[in-house]
């Protein structure tokens, strides 16, 4: 027994040191990015590389407001990725409801066709895409970012519904009995259960979108339309040949704070929906 608790905790102490190893290779770019945008140009490209500022300078998180069209940047990105995030949740959770647990004629069938669509790469659909909205006229404007997302997300709608497998068929039963109409039963019992589930796959979702760069690019092209993501590139273009990476860097952290405020929101959740998968694996 003394030995084999030795093994183990030589064991613990090696995975101990190679996940703090990995946990520096994931968060040194991320420290890198906060504090370069507090440095000088000076101390950016100085050898040894500077990790901390001598001093912390704020003026680039006040200059990149009129920089260019942040602003405007952040609200687009909200808008896309809210509307999109919030109401596509709710469809997605619907459909993954009807998939798992209603009698829908051929419903295997329907699921593996939505499971087949994932199969198709994007740059396929690009092009005619582009034209139907084309034709709609909301070319340069937020609707082909939005529009789409509002009718759910695949992966969300095949991750709930193999979370919803799980859940007993009897609940459902009884709560028809009771007489709760299907729309009842998904407000008071399935989403209540999925909703850990449902938060994970959100915040996944909603980086997706947030941070997305080729869709915008595609459909967006005056300054007041543009994305956060656009606006961050057009920074890079403007003021990378000028070495202003301190700039670049200060908007990359500003463009960071709203995923990190998703996260913080729905932690516990999604602590909950790993630690509840952990325990039905």
């Amino acid at each position: 027994m003394v030995l084999s608790s030795k093994k183990w905790s030589t064991a613990n102490i090696i995975i101990f040191i190679l996940l703090c190893i990995g946990a520096v290779f994931m968060i040194a770019p991320l420290l890198w990015m906060v504090s370069t945008s507090f440095k000088t140009k000076m101390e950016v490209f100085a050898l040894p590389p500077v990790w901390i500022p001598e001093e912390w300078l704020t003026a680039k998180y006040s200059e990149i407001w009129t920089a260019g069209p942040l602003l405007s940047g952040i609200k687009n990105s909200l808008k896309v990725a809210v509307s999109v995030t919030v109401i596509g949740t709710f469809t997605s959770s619907l459909a993954a409801f009807a998939l798992a647990k209603l009698q829908v004629p051929h419903k295997n069938k329907i699921f593996m066709l939505l499971l087949s669509s994932i199969m198709i790469p994007y740059p396929a659909v690009m092009i005619p895409q582009f034209k139907m909205f084309s034709s709609f006229g909301w070319n340069d404007s937020l609707l082909p970012l939005i529009v789409p997302g509002l009718f759910g997300n695949v992966f969300m709608i095949f991750f709930l519904r193999q979370y919803l497998t799980s859940v007993p068929n009897a609940i459902i039963e009884a709560a028809k009995i009771d007489g709760s109409s299907y729309f009842g039963i998904y407000a008071k019992i399935v989403f209540p259960l999925i909703k850990p589930a449902v938060a994970a796959q959100l915040i996944l979702w909603f980086m997706g979108v947030w941070n997305d760069y080729l869709a915008p690019t595609i459909y967006l092209t005056s300054e007041e339309n543009y994305t956060l993501q656009l606006v961050i590139g057009n920074f890079n273009a403007m003021y990378a040949i000028q070495t202003d990476y301190p700039l670049i860097m200060a908007a990359s952290v500003i463009s960071l704070l709203p995923m990190l405020i998703v996260f913080l929101v729905f932690q516990k959740q999604i602590i909950e929906s790993v630690a509840i998968s952990a325990v039905k694996g």
